[in-house]
């Protein structure tokens, strides 16, 4: 299986450009040994001998972590990630290393290269996890870790055709993944099935020591996700929320996805959202205050080694006053609170992910400076939940007339990750929007 991969990685790999590293020695090494483990009778559970590959931020021992920088081009960390450890520990084999924006965050850096969208390489392929959309969604891995501060396991799965699951914030450690912004960065799955995402968070989370902000949860109920009865489910639904000023094709996908879920046997409820949009500029300020701590010790020192979006986007963070980041904590505070009673009656809300399908880009914007493509309101379904750590999950529900996928996401209560992914395994389970594929 992994020469498998191995080989198609190699073959596709230079025109999609979703690897920043290959890791070819380890992998093969690992499925010598787990496949002796095997013959032994030995079974580490359903990621035995599955290759995964994470985004460039997860530390892995002796192999460069970049970030999707150039002042990191160097680093070469001496232990692998909590993550990576837990895969590791899963029987999951380490296939290599996914391209990204720079930071984490919009624009890439010169030095970097920018992954293509796989239906379309004129489309954007999302950020920042953009090489783990691409390689999930391409098949050059069978699924991939990405992280999200405002969007980035979403954004890139929407864009790709894949599910993207982010966790409640604190279920699973960010010990040694580097930071963009440490009050807002989740780590997640990204693969082509829901149960698939449930089996590698399922593999990844728990408390570390290592992450105080990490919290103590029972395991995924696998049976109870694998079980397409949403007779016991109420989904909220908010027409306004999920409507206005959203691409009208998609915002008809994610309609039609309703009738879906009734016909499953879910209890469908209107739901009064607050005026989300209103909230979203102090996730900016919020967000380019903590990158610029993170990256303090190379800004603006080593300013000029930076990409020109993410170098105005730490400019903007330096000049973030104590007085405007706790206004925005006040800001961030009110959404939470207002989106938790929007959600109190309840089990899961039902949005679109994105406000628009896959939009085209070009290497002059990709590396260019920063811009007003997607506009603050381009996070509306994904953001607030970053504000509140809320889990979500994102899948397929359809294509545009231009043949690019679009995705609804299913929002959750913390900690309530096996009920929506059993929401969303029912509607994929009833649909034939997964199974639907790059061409190669």
């Amino acid at each position: 299986m992994i020469n498998h991969f191995l080989k198609r990685i190699n073959e596709i790999d230079s025109q999609l450009k979703s690897y920043a590293a290959t890791m070819s020695d380890s992998a093969k090494k690992s499925a010598g040994e787990l496949t002796k483990e095997l013959e032994s009778g030995v079974d580490r559970g359903p990621l035995h001998g599955i290759p995964i590959a994470v985004k460039d931020l997860c530390y892995t021992k002796g192999i460069e972590t970049m970030g999707g920088t150039a002042v990191l081009q160097d680093f070469v960390p001496s232990f692998d990630s909590t993550v990576v450890n837990k895969l590791r520990d899963s029987g999951a084999i380490i296939l290599g290393k996914l391209n990204l924006t720079e930071g984490a965050m919009g624009g890439y850096n010169p030095k970097r290269q920018v992954p293509r969208n796989p239906w379309n390489h004129n489309k954007w392929a999302g950020s920042s996890s953009s090489g783990s959309g691409a390689a999930t969604a391409m098949g050059l891995c069978t699924g991939s870790l990405g992280s999200d501060t405002g969007g980035s396991i979403r954004f890139p799965s929407a864009a790709c055709g894949i599910v993207g699951l982010k966790p409640t914030y604190g279920r699973v450690s960010r010990y040694g993944v580097l930071d963009l912004a440490e009050s807002l960065d989740h780590v997640g799955p990204m693969t082509r099935s829901v149960i698939d995402a449930a089996l590698v968070l399922q593999a990844i989370a728990g408390h570390d020591e290592s992450d105080p902000t990490t919290l103590r949860s029972d395991p995924l109920d696998l049976l109870e996700i694998r079980d397409t009865d949403l007779s016991d489910v109420s989904l909220g639904y908010d027409r306004d929320y999920a409507s206005n000023e959203v691409d009208e094709e998609l915002a008809a996908l994610v309609r039609d996805s309703l009738d879906v879920f009734e016909s499953l046997g879910a209890n469908i409820k209107p739901v009064s959202m607050p005026n989300i949009d209103e909230f979203l500029p102090a996730w900016k300020t919020i967000c380019s205050a903590e990158a610029y701590n993170a990256h303090k010790v190379f800004f603006p020192a080593r300013r000029e080694e930076y990409g020109p979006w993410f170098r105005e986007w730490l400019e903007t963070g330096y000049s973030v006053t104590a007085n405007d980041y706790i206004e925005a904590s006040k800001v961030r505070s009110a959404c939470n609170g207002l989106v938790r009673k929007a959600m109190g009656e309840v089990d899961a809300l039902i949005c679109p992910t994105t406000m628009s399908f896959p939009h085209y880009v070009d290497d002059s914007i990709n590396y260019g400076p920063m811009d007003d493509r997607r506009g603050t309101s381009f996070q509306r379904f994904t953001a607030p939940y970053d504000y509140n750590g809320y889990p979500t999950v994102s899948v397929p529900c359809g294509f545009s007339s231009e043949g690019m996928p679009g995705s609804l996401q299913v929002v959750g209560k913390p900690l309530e990750e096996s009920t929506i992914c059993k929401i969303a395994n029912a509607y994929e389970d009833a649909t034939e929007w997964s199974s639907h594929h790059p061409p190669e």
